[in-house]
């Protein structure tokens, strides 16, 4: 990578120079890579195992912005959410292909930096870089990854599996993306209408950390299977805790009961939502892109997870005809809404 100071226009190396600029220090670290970037197509042999295949895309001024986003960790981010919907399926992430269209307003050194954060996030989730395409934008960034994974059939876990009287679990804490996201938004605005004031993050590192460098939950799949628990459905939390559970239960054809005091919520996230006048309960539901991984188990694999800190129980699965609801810190049980993002406007 380049590490002087200067910029570099885009058009000074072309397409297929940048190409080769931004991936000639990528290393395969998988056997079913045969072969990656340099070809027509990349060649991949899993051997028999299944493969499972997903897409995102990253638009800037609609899923970030470049006021308060560093590009290394938006490099990073884009990864993780795309391997987030891999790990969803109970499966291994292996190779990515990355596809950017992006305005002259960028250099080299600014797409190295982004490029940056894709190594960094590959590095730690042992995924290849194994293709993509490079265009102009006329305004801004946009970035689209795929991300191809491998499991056994018998691994695998879709949404469709969940069975009334399985119970429903989550990983991880909700809502503290969210928060985070205000937070950097309050700071812009003030910034805005004061530059010279500096922004004020001391002790939000946390929130701050969910929002802009979020960790796909590669450690859950192996957890589970070390635990011999296989979730009867599984799907990451990428639109709101109250979007994915509907998913699941309307894909699995069973109804819910989620238990507001059950919701695990950060201390940091639970603290600055009520300094923003939020609801922290409202932030876990529909605030998203924490992409912790919600899942149902069977009952009788209960003990098996209870006291495990990674896994909290947060409901149970009912049958269909008796809806999916919230049942309220008071005991009053209210239908549950989704009010996360619009499918139209962002993947799943």
């Amino acid at each position: 990578m380049l590490e002087n100071s200067e910029r570099t226009e885009l058009s000074s190396l072309g397409e297929f120079g940048l190409i080769k600029h931004l991936t000639q220090f990528i290393e395969i670290k998988n056997e079913s890579t045969i072969k990656g970037v340099g070809d027509d197509a990349a060649v991949i042999d899993y051997k028999g195992n299944q493969t499972v295949i997903s897409t995102d895309m990253l638009v800037e001024g609609i899923h970030f912005d470049m006021a308060y986003v560093p590009l290394k960790h938006l490099g990073y981010k884009a990864v993780s959410v795309n391997l987030s919907d891999i790990y969803a399926m109970n499966a291994t992430p292996k190779q990515i292909t990355v596809s950017i269209a992006m305005s002259n307003r960028y250099s080299v050194e600014a797409i190295e930096e982004l490029y940056a954060g894709m190594f960094l996030a590959c590095e730690k989730h042992k995924v290849d870089i194994v293709g993509g395409d490079t265009t102009t934008n006329v305004s801004g960034l946009v970035i689209s990854i795929t991300a191809i994974g491998e499991a056994k059939s018998e691994d695998l876990v879709y949404r469709s599996g969940a069975s009334e009287g399985d119970l429903l679990c989550v990983s991880g804490d909700l809502g503290g993306a969210y928060v985070g996201l205000q937070l950097l938004e309050r700071e812009k605005k003030i910034f805005i209408e004061s530059p010279g004031v500096q922004p004020d993050f001391d002790g939000n590192d946390y929130i701050l950390e969910r929002q802009l460098k979020p960790e796909a939950r590669k450690d859950i799949p192996p957890l589970l299977k070390q635990l011999e628990v296989k979730p009867t459905s599984m799907i990451d939390i990428s639109d709101g805790l109250a979007s994915e559970i509907i998913h699941l239960s309307t894909q699995s054809k069973v109804g819910c009961n989620l238990y507001e005091d059950k919701i695990p919520i950060d201390p940091q996230t639970y603290t600055m939502a009520r300094e923003f006048n939020l609801d922290p309960t409202v932030c876990a539901l529909s605030g998203g892109e924490d992409y912790e991984l919600l899942f149902t188990i069977k009952q009788e694999d209960f003990l098996k997870i209870k006291a495990n800190p990674n896994i909290s129980i947060i409901g149970h699965m009912t049958d269909a005809k008796s809806g999916i609801n919230l049942i309220t810190k008071g005991g009053t049980s209210t239908p549950l809404k989704a009010q996360g993002w619009d499918a139209l406007l962002k993947n799943e």
